[in-house]
């Protein structure tokens, strides 16, 4: 959306309207929603730590590894329901891989 010119004071014309000065209203909480926070963060990575990928996680890992990302969208879409979070899945486990070679990568140049 284009920002909008200051008025004009008249009622005819492109920026008709009465003169106001605006407020710079206050935060409201429905604006942070969905903001997750550090504790948030913490505790699903402890919890992914312990826990492990549920089953359909690792298929879909699987599927990455061999280079089958429209395969592994369907198979995120089927268990998820949606194609936006489906396409949110596919990228966490992208990124969970490219962790895991970044790490072994790592490791090797340790070793030698």
């Amino acid at each position: 959306m284009a920002p909008s010119q200051p008025k004009s004071g008249l009622f005819v014309g492109i920026n008709k309207g009465h003169v106001v000065t605006k407020r710079e209203l206050a935060p409201r909480p429905s604006d942070r929603k969905g903001k997750g926070t550090k504790r948030v963060h913490f505790v699903r990575n402890l919890i992914r730590e312990v826990a492990g990928f549920a089953p359909y996680e690792k298929r879909i890992t699987e599927l990455l590894k061999v280079g089958k990302d429209k395969r592994a969208l369907k198979v995120a879409k089927r268990k998820l329901g949606t194609h936006k979070r489906a396409k949110k899945k596919r990228e966490e486990m992208s990124g969970v891989l490219r962790k895991m070679r970044s790490a072994a990568g790592g490791a090797a140049d340790k070793k030698k």
